[in-house]
């Protein structure tokens, strides 16, 4: 990131300067690598500062599939590996929460169930939620994780430190990511991308170690 994009930012979220050099920044890498994803090491090393993963729900943490009951009541399922995977963070220190345009007592009662520390629905704008979830945490955008998979997560994927997709997401959003799981949105994406997190912090091994001991 240039100095001139670190000497004009004075808040604990980016600049639209610091916005368009983290984008130039990751076509950059991608470019060099000379293929669509960055290198392991790369990615590792980006993943190990994350202290908040953030993610969308509808896509990610589920299928995306909308189910509405004959008296109209909406319905989702979620996947139990991608709620474990949420427990580990916590064990490890990572914090976690839900940034979600739409509105689901669903998600509610899951996001409680997982004891999620941000719980943000009806979110239109997400850009406001992130800078709110700044300003509590005290954490700079770089310490961020985002999982989003269309166009309304575009918003924070470009500015989160590091971008996670499932593999279900759309294009546009497959361009600018840092990384997309190998599996679905609420099949397991979530789960994987924990896991990525785990692994990057050195983590991963202790506790497979600790539950297989049990």
């Amino acid at each position: 990131m240039s100095d001139s994009c670190h000497s004009k930012s004075s808040t604990a979220y980016p600049s639209d300067c610091e916005i368009r050099e983290n984008y130039r920044s990751l076509i950059r890498e991608k470019a060099e690598q000379g293929k669509p994803a960055l290198d392991r090491r790369v990615i590792l090393e980006k993943a190990s500062k994350i202290k908040i993963l953030l993610l969308d729900v509808d896509g990610v943490l589920t299928d995306g599939t909308l189910l509405y009951s004959a008296s109209g009541e909406e319905s989702k399922a979620f996947h139990t590996q991608d709620g474990f995977g949420v427990r580990l963070l916590h064990e490890a220190g990572i914090e976690t929460g839900l940034i979600t345009a739409r509105n689901s007592e669903a998600v509610n009662r899951r996001g409680i169930e997982l004891k999620m520390r941000y719980l943000y629905q009806g979110a239109s704008n997400k850009l406001l939620a992130f800078q709110e979830i700044l300003r509590e945490s005290g954490c700079r955008p770089f310490e961020i994780s985002y999982m989003g998979d269309d166009w309304l997560d575009l918003v924070l994927l470009q500015r989160a430190g590091f971008s996670l997709a499932p593999a279900n997401c759309v294009n546009a959003v497959r361009e600018v990511v840092h990384y997309v799981t190998s599996l679905p949105g609420g099949r397991g994406a979530v789960r994987e991308a924990c896991e990525l997190l785990l692994e990057s912090k050195g983590l991963l091994a202790e506790l497979q170690q600790k539950y297989a001991n049990r």
